[in-house]
């Protein structure tokens, strides 16, 4: 379980359950609950389903899609599982729970929620997790606002050969190799991937923070 992403406001303790429940059973819900419980199997009920859902995303640290935790349910429908992720995200807000499921680089994982940073970086300080370094950063940083481009195009905007710096954020997966550009030589066109959004609590590049607002005023 992770952290929340400080972007993603808290569900205020004891609110937030009627909405996030509304769609389930709701005639023009946005994930057709309502026709997804029709589907439900005797040998699955929606109770089990919650509970089997809720295993799946305690035994991984990964974000998992519906159609994965459709088939590890043993081959239930995707909008059965997001219904089930509403029920469950209901059911924690109204009982109070540290933690949330998210939506995040296309599925789903579960987060402590955000009014227990203190105390989870406080473990995290004691777990000395892995950082990236400057050079690291600064290159992940141009790789994700100017996607896809080349080595060059890295290289001209640092200012400094970036080839180790590349092959790190390769072998760390978080950034990959997307196509070929059509200039002279066809060099490679490098790109972000899924472990870039879910490291850093993002639903799609299009979350990233505007160039503006990472300026200092």
């Amino acid at each position: 379980m992770k952290e929340a992403p400080e972007n993603e406001p808290p569900i205020p303790p004891g609110e937030g359950a009627a909405e996030d429940s509304s769609a389930c059973g709701a005639a023009e819900g946005s994930f057709a609950c309502g026709a997804a419980a029709a589907e439900a199997s005797a040998a699955l009920a929606d109770g089990e389903l919650d509970r089997v859902v809720e295993a799946l995303l305690f035994s991984t640290a990964d974000a998992l899609s519906a159609a994965r935790l459709a088939e590890a349910a043993g081959g239930v429908s995707p909008r059965r599982v997001q219904c089930a992720i509403e029920r469950l995200r209901a059911h924690y807000a109204a009982t109070l729970r540290a933690f949330d499921i998210h939506e995040i680089a296309g599925g789903y994982r579960l987060y402590s929620r955000p009014e227990f940073q203190e105390h989870v970086s406080r473990l995290e300080r004691v777990r000395a997790p892995e950082k990236l370094s400057a050079a690291a950063l600064e290159t992940l940083a141009i790789v994700a606002y100017r996607q896809p481009l080349v080595r060059a195009e890295i290289d001209a905007i640092r200012g400094v050969q970036c080839g180790p710096v590349l092959r790190s954020l390769i072998d760390r997966k978080l950034i990959r190799v997307v196509g070929r550009s059509d200039q002279p030589g066809r060099p490679l066109l490098y790109g972000t991937t899924k472990r870039f959004l879910d490291h850093f609590g993002l639903a799609s590049v299009k979350d990233l923070p505007r160039v503006e607002e990472l300026k200092a005023p």
